[in-house]
């Protein structure tokens, strides 16, 4: 019990993997030499001293271990706290018809950006993509000669004006109260079920990234830019559920 006199004793086999993998082989010439029997408890010094030094070993190499984990694990407890921080203003309800109005904007300009980028001329476009994204996103019906017809800066303001429209058309069929707490309630499943996918995405990336060491090129780093990518992704694959669960749910 806690607390009584008296001593600990310990037995350790030659065989065990902490003298197998650390010195075993060292100590048991050297028995054989000496005409130890197996069997006969071995107490000597120089023994001790190599059970220490492959005890140092193997917490030296656990510690390790515990760092290179910690390193990843720090990466995703950033994203965490970004997910987190989303999920928990979502929770309190802030400013959530602000953010998803702004959202609008936002892809709005990414699809002109994407599809009608200015450095390109207009006979280059892609107003195919540009009218497929709009329905599937906003179910904006529009037609390719009507696309053509707008010029590039006139496209954001008029899709959002629509957009915007349909939105508050929505509000006033089912009325804003529950409006809002349907657009929560859709927030967060969407930001729920996305991170659980992305989670499942970074341990396959972390199963197979230390094989890029046989590369020369340092995991870690590696683990970092890609999970990075997968982020901004998951990010704007949110931003993209939501406005289409908005707009095209009834």
């Amino acid at each position: 019990r806690q607390g009584d006199p008296g001593s600990s004793r310990f037995y350790l086999s030659l065989q065990d993997d902490l003298m197998r993998i650390f010195g075993s082989e060292r100590i048991s010439g050297l028995m054989l030499r000496l005409g130890m029997e197996e069997g006969v408890p071995i107490e000597h010094g120089m023994v001790t001293k190599s059970i220490e030094r492959a005890q140092k070993q193997v917490e030296a190499q656990n510690f390790a271990i515990r760092k290179h984990l910690l390193e990843y694990d720090d990466v995703m407890n950033k994203q965490r706290h970004a997910v987190y921080d989303m999920r928990r203003l979502v929770l309190e309800g802030k400013n959530t018809r602000e953010h998803v109005l702004s959202l609008v904007d936002e892809i709005l300009e990414w699809y002109v950006d994407n599809y009608c980028p200015e450095k390109d001329a207009p006979s280059q476009w892609s107003y195919e993509s540009l009218q497929g994204a709009l329905k599937e996103t906003f179910g904006l019906e529009t037609s390719l000669q009507e696309l053509r017809q707008l010029g590039r800066g006139e496209m954001v303001p008029r899709f959002s004006a629509l957009a915007h429209a349909r939105y508050e058309e929505r509000e006033r069929q089912i009325g804003a109260e529950r409006a809002l707490f349907h657009q929560r309630m859709l927030m967060l499943q969407i930001v729920d079920t996305q991170w659980k996918d992305h989670l499942y995405s970074l341990d396959h990336l972390k199963e197979g990234i230390g094989l890029r060491g046989y590369g020369q090129r340092d995991p870690l780093v590696e683990y970092k830019k890609e999970s990075y990518q997968m982020f901004q992704a998951l990010m704007d694959r949110i931003d993209e559920e939501i406005l289409r669960w908005t707009f095209l749910y009834q």
